[in-house]
């Protein structure tokens, strides 16, 4: 990628001197930067776009990243955020989990894969925000490689943020030194990431004014979150969430009950005051962690409103057109055992009162096995369902709202775990060559259409082009939910019945 001054531009290409070296150098604000081509892409990894937080700067909003002289390689993944050792779990293999190494509160750095050849080319820009419950994540887990997604025309970039509870810990004694608000420093580290990209992404071909925010599970919540707050605004004009939001049964802590979780923290790492916890090694705060305490996203009155359900209901939300959905698995993550045929109708008569009767008819549970898949599917729209339907519902610019059925095909000696929580992933950013399965060509025809449909909404704002089966719009009327499975098709109507009732029940 020829980013060079404009004299000096010139001047090579007077005398038609035109190295690969001089296509690689990116000048940024920080320095220029090379990489690494694959084909037609440019690859850029482990770019700073904060200072590290370490030291006295850990728990505090992220800072600018220092400037340096000559050309930095950015050509391998920075560490990611300190967190428990990544090893594959329950249906998330390898493919789906951050490097076991290397791990670092020094993780403040983002990747970039683009086919622009000159800088202002202005592409549609990509940003990828990775799940893992705000305890873990990154952006080097295989399915987030961006190259195929730049192939389609858009600059994709990937971005680490801070995690547990070095990312989310909420105190008494922070708020008091940071404008009586604490916690989501890891949401401020998104924001550092959004401004660095208005502030950078022309140098290598992408649009400032054309950004789509994406995420998946605590990714997705995030891209909830970074549309609530007014921190935010500007900084992204298109949303995609996927399985994961804030407006429905996880509502996040306020800040007084984030703060008592941080004193509780406090306790445990055996520290008497922040100064003293500020000097805990990373792997003191990590160990101090285990065993139950955790951290999320705080309505701190800063980063995000202390009310978010209202906020997006008096319409005070970044108001962005908006692709959101869920996976037919994702009922199953909402943790605990499946409760029993009569203890299930027990709990729903505490809860809803005299609409338990209500909720029976759409939650059968006549007999156990009923009950756990009246759980599954309560789950599965309390978790991220209803998030995307309230969302949708309250937004003015358009939203198209997907559900995703497809179950992969088995893997030789592994469980089946059906169209699992977070399964959608590598067929949206076209990765399946990235994770090890016996992919059919119902998988290929699946991600090229999904592929398609996300790149042409952060082109666009709309999903649809010639060749793909429509999507419209959601509207509550029609209550229209693309199902993207074997087949892709039209649902309407889906889960109108118990949207309604859970509507009724919110608590305002």
């Amino acid at each position: 990628m020829k980013i060079l001054p404009n004299l000096l531009l010139l001047g090579l290409l007077a005398v038609g001197l035109k190295t690969q070296a001089q296509y690689d150098i990116v000048k940024t604000e920080n320095g220029a930067i090379s990489g690494l081509k694959s084909g037609d892409i440019h690859i850029y990894k482990g770019i700073p776009f904060a200072a590290p937080p370490v030291g006295d700067l850990r728990w505090k909003a992220p800072k600018p990243a220092k400037n340096w002289q000559g050309v930095r390689k950015c050509e391998a993944f920075s560490a990611s955020p300190i967190q428990s050792k990544p090893v594959p779990f329950y249906c998330w293999t390898e493919e789906f989990i951050a490097p076991p190494e290397p791990l670092s509160e020094d993780c403040l750095y983002l990747n970039v894969w683009t086919g622009a050849k000159l800088a202002y080319e202005n592409r549609p820009v990509f940003v990828w925000i990775y799940g893992g419950g705000f305890s873990s994540g990154s952006a080097a887990c295989a399915i987030y490689d961006g190259e195929e997604m730049a192939k389609k025309g858009v600059v994709f970039v990937s971005i680490n943020y801070r995690v547990g509870a070095l990312g989310f810990m909420a105190h008494p004694e922070l708020s008091k030194e940071q404008n009586n608000a604490s916690g989501n420093y890891g949401l401020l580290d998104q924001i550092a990431a959004l401004k660095w990209i208005q502030n950078n992404i022309a140098a290598f071909g992408g649009d400032p004014n054309n950004v789509t925010i994406a995420g998946q599970s605590a990714g997705s919540m995030s891209v909830n979150c970074l549309v609530a707050s007014p921190l935010a605004k500007r900084l992204f004009h298109r949303a995609i969430a996927q399985s994961g939001g804030m407006l429905s049964n996880r509502i996040p802590a306020s800040l007084t009950d984030a703060e008592k979780v941080g004193e509780a923290f406090q306790k445990k790492a055996n520290a008497a005051n922040l100064a003293e916890l500020r000097k805990k090694t990373p792997e003191e705060i990590l160990a101090a962690t285990q065993g139950g305490i955790r951290f999320g996203v705080t309505l701190d009155g800063h980063v995000l409103p202390t009310d978010i359900f209202n906020h997006f209901k008096e319409g005070k939300h970044n108001d962005v057109p908006l692709m959101a959905g869920w996976v037919t698995g994702d009922g199953s993550i909402t943790g605990g055992q499946a409760l029993s045929a009569e203890k299930f109708k027990q709990q729903l008569r505490e809860k809803y009162g005299d609409k338990a009767d209500e909720f029976l008819k759409l939650f059968p549970a006549a007999t156990d096995d009923e009950a756990k898949a009246a759980q599954l599917k309560l789950g599965l729209l309390s978790f991220a369902a209803r998030s995307a339907h309230l969302w949708a519902g309250f937004n003015k610019s358009k939203a198209y709202l997907y559900q995703f059925t497809h179950v992969p095909p088995d893997k030789p000696n592994f469980p089946n775990y059906g169209a699992f929580h977070t399964s959608e992933v590598p067929y949206a950013l076209h990765t399946l060559h990235r994770w090890n399965r016996p992919w059919q060509e119902v998988d290929r025809q699946l991600e090229n259409n999904m592929a398609d449909y996300w790149v042409n909404f952060a082109k666009t704002g709309n999903p649809n082009a010639k060749g793909l089966p429509e999507w419209k719009g959601h509207d509550k009327k029609s209550g229209v939910v693309l199902e993207l499975g074997d087949d892709v098709q039209e649902r309407p109507a889906l889960f109108r019945s118990e949207f309604e009732l859970l509507d009724s029940v919110q608590i305002k």
